[in-house]
C-alpha cells in the first residue's frame, strides 16, 4: 500500500482525537474486567500480553491468576522449574511460552535489576517480545504515549476511516502513524484499552455489532 515511501493520506489529529473521544465515552460504560488490568506492575502486564498472543482473554484469565499465585514476582518466576511453569500454562497451548517466560524473567533480573525496561528498543530485545507487546507494556504499564498495533486495531482503523492497508496491515507505516496520533493523549493506557475492547465487543472480525456501534454514523465501512 505504500509506494516510493510515500504514506497514504491519513486522518488528521483532529479527526483521530474525535474518534478517540467517542471510543473513550463508550469504554467508560463497557470496559472488560481482567486481573491484569487491576495492576500497575509492568512485569505482570508483560506476562499477560505474552499469554494473550493468539489466545482469547477469557482463556488467559485463570492461567494468569494461577501463575502469579504460585510465582508472585520476577525472582520467584526466575527460580521456577520449567516443568511447573509448563503445567500451569498447558491450557493455553503453544509450548514456546514456557521457555519464553523463564528467559524473559531471567534477563530482566540480570540485565535490568528486576525492573522492566521503559524503552521500546530494550523491550523488543527481550525473549518473546515484539512491537505490540512492547507498546502494551509502555502504554498500559508505564502510562507512556506509545503506540500499539495488532490485527484488531488495523481492522477498526480500516473500517472507520476507510484507509487502505496491506493484507496484514500491522507493519504499514501509515497505520503505525495513525496509532501514534491516536495514543497522543492524556491517558494513553485508557485509550489503548478502549480500542482493544471496542474491537472485541463491537467491531469484531466476524459479525460486527453495527447496530450497537456508537460511531456507526461516521464509519466508512
Amino acid at each position: 500500500m505504500e509506494k516510493n515511501n510515500v504514506l497514504p493520506k491519513i486522518p488528521s489529529q483532529r479527526e483521530i482525537s474525535s474518534f478517540r473521544t467517542k471510543l473513550l465515552r463508550w469504554f467508560n460504560k463497557n470496559e472488560r474486567k481482567y486481573p491484569w488490568r487491576d495492576t500497575s506492575d509492568p512485569f505482570r502486564i508483560l506476562i499477560a500480553e505474552m499469554m494473550l498472543r493468539r489466545t482469547r482473554a477469557d482463556q488467559v484469565k485463570h492461567v494468569y491468576e494461577q501463575l502469579f499465585l504460585e510465582y508472585p514476582d520476577i525472582e520467584s518466576l526466575t527460580d521456577a522449574e520449567d516443568e511447573k511453569i509448563e503445567k500451569i500454562l498447558y491450557p493455553l497451548g503453544l509450548k514456546w511460552r514456557t521457555q519464553a517466560f523463564s528467559l524473559v524473567a531471567k534477563e530482566i533480573k540480570v540485565k535490568y535489576g528486576s525492573r522492566v525496561p521503559e524503552t521500546r528498543d530494550k523491550l523488543r530485545k527481550l525473549p518473546g517480545v515484539g512491537e505490540y507487546v512492547a507498546g502494551a507494556v509502555l502504554s498500559i504499564g508505564y502510562g507512556k504515549k506509545e503506540w500499539m498495533v495488532d490485527s484488531n486495531i488495523v481492522r477498526v482503523f480500516r473500517r472507520y476511516f476507510g484507509v487502505g492497508t496491506s493484507r496484514e496491515g500491522r507493519r504499514d507505516k501509515h497505520v503505525i502513524e495513525m496509532a501514534k496520533l491516536y495514543v497522543n493523549c492524556n491517558d494513553p493506557r485508557k485509550a489503548n484499552l478502549a480500542i482493544l475492547d471496542f474491537s472485541a465487543l463491537i467491531c469484531a472480525s466476524r459479525n460486527p455489532v453495527c447496530k450497537e456501534c456508537p460511531i456507526k454514523m461516521e464509519c466508512r465501512c
